[in-house]
């Protein structure tokens, strides 16, 4: 074991140092060594890289990093969305990426079985995404404390959609986005996206692999026997990377493949791969054709219950959610035109957010569920249905004068729920840039003596416009069928209009 020292092939005035075992730890392509203080790693590609992928290095390490660094929320980016690539060094030969190490959050704190395997590896997304790792009845499941939430996913594919959109925003696709690809840990409800170094710059760089099995998108697959020169031949971009990422998103909201049901394309197991996944790719929970449907008695009992969509269908991720499945899933799986962009999506899940009930079941793994707009509404994980009135508020904005138009934005109340700027004002957005003042409480719902109230913390000119009265900071309304609350009356600001379900 010996500190070897490279030299920036950025800046020569730069030096890195990493321990040489050895033994280094090996990704897909590339050798990976740690420095003497763990603050980074460096990572050498094994084989030797031409002109055109050192540049593409150089450029990803300086010039688009400059761009990230000089854009809004560039903390919040490479912080906590990215481990971008900041150097490039060389040694005999072979280009090496110097890369932040990753953050404690992202090893298993816990192991499993009588070894404790896992404890200390990464948390790399595939553990999050089959039902089996967290059936206890399954030989390698993870520790509960380690599994969070449902509603932990939906933050875990906001950052995703995050990292994407900033990514396509640059002009830039990962080409290789898929749960191997991202590191999540529930607890924190955080996500990372690794292996930046093979960005596809469009028109300019070709990707260097068309994917992870799962996530190509089926024209990859469809086009994968003709030639790299072939203008037919379709290679990895940002409209594949939007296949991948509504896979990813379903994934970890459901727990199974949107495209593996149980068709039978050809009995040669690679044929039928390349069609499943490509030229015959076909939803399993398409609506009208029902040819892929999963075979229940195919799936095995630690699988049986997130694996079946007739148990757990789609659609309780909701309206907003259901609406881009079906659009990535069905118009646009076969058309990349059609395919929801990533700022659709993290506004859809971001809205499906302000629809969460808690489950009143404390033994419920998931904690809470999306309301399904019944007169009965009940957690699909447990079956337990909801207790007692359920106000259901519809966001409305000022079209004109004293016309007012619903949003097409709902927020479901429960008890001890907050309100935040972004729901009081169409000018505060709900995204990365963010400021620490815009995510602070302005009131909160409360069930108060046998009635629903909101109680305003912060917020001057608040109205209940059904009783023409206004509601002074720490006074509260009761939220009463038909009532209509006026959040702010400066431009932009939000009315409320209360309906009383169940």
């Amino acid at each position: 074991m010996h500190t070897v020292k490279v030299t920036s092939i950025i800046d020569p005035a730069k030096s890195y140092e990493y321990i040489d075992d050895g033994n280094p730890k090996q990704g897909g392509v590339k050798d990976v060594y740690f420095a003497p203080d763990k603050k980074y790693v460096v990572a050498f590609f094994r084989a030797p890289l031409d002109f055109n992928q050192k540049d593409r290095i150089k450029r990803i390490v300086t010039l688009y990093l400059d761009n990230i660094k000089k854009g809004n929320a560039a903390d919040y980016f490479l912080q906590d969305i990215y481990r971008w690539p900041y150097d490039a060094v060389e040694r005999d030969g072979k280009t090496g990426v110097i890369v932040p190490i990753y953050d404690a959050r992202f090893f298993f704190s816990k192991g499993y079985g009588a070894n404790n395997s896992i404890k200390g590896g990464e948390k790399v997304g595939k553990w999050f995404t089959a039902p089996s790792f967290r059936n206890n009845q399954y030989p390698l499941s993870l520790d509960k404390s380690e599994l969070g939430d449902w509603l932990s996913y939906f933050q875990i594919a906001i950052s995703i959609c995050r990292g994407v959109k900033k990514m396509h925003q640059m002009g830039l696709a990962h080409s290789d986005l898929s749960y191997n690809n991202v590191l999540v840990d529930p607890v924190t409800k955080s996500a990372n996206i690794i292996d930046l170094d093979g960005l596809v710059v469009p028109g300019l760089f070709p990707p260097e692999v068309i994917g992870t099995a799962d996530f190509i998108a089926p024209e990859v697959l469809k086009t994968k026997h003709l030639q790299l020169s072939d203008p037919g031949r379709i290679l990895p971009n940002q409209r594949t990377d939007l296949h991948a990422l509504a896979v990813l998103i379903y994934m970890y909201l459901l727990r199974r493949h949107p495209l593996r049901g149980g068709k039978i394309w050809d009995l040669d197991a690679e044929k039928d791969e390349l069609m499943a996944m490509g030229e015959k790719a076909l939803f399993v929970e398409h609506p009208t054709d029902p040819t892929n449907r999963v075979r229940t008695d195919q799936l095995r009992k630690w699988d049986a219950f997130w694996g079946n969509p007739d148990k757990i269908p789609y659609t309780i991720t909701g309206p907003y959610l259901s609406d881009l499945f079906r659009r990535a899933f069905i118009d646009g799986l076969h058309n990349p035109m059609l395919r929801p962009i990533a700022n659709e999506w993290e506004t859809a899940l971001l809205k499906t957010v302000d629809l969460v009930q808690p489950c009143s079941n404390p033994s419920c793994d998931e904690k809470s569920y999306i309301f399904d707009n019944t007169a009965k509404p009940a957690c699909p994980f447990c079956g337990t249905p909801h207790k007692g009135t359920l106000p259901v508020i519809d966001l409305y904005y000022k079209f004109k004068n004293d016309v007012w138009k619903p949003e097409g934005h709902r927020l479901m109340v429960y008890h001890n729920q907050y309100l935040f700027k972004w729901h009081v004002s169409r000018k505060i957005i709900r995204n990365e840039s963010l400021v620490a003042e815009d995510k602070k409480p302005v009131g909160y719902f409360s069930f108060y003596q046998d009635k629903w109230v909101l109680v305003n913390q912060s917020l001057d000119g608040m109205k209940d416009l059904t009783a023409q009265k206004e509601i002074p900071r720490n006074g509260m309304v009761e939220l009463s069928n038909g009532k209509r609350i006026l959040l702010s009356n400066e431009e932009g600001g939000r009315l409320l209009y209360v309906t009383i379900a169940n």
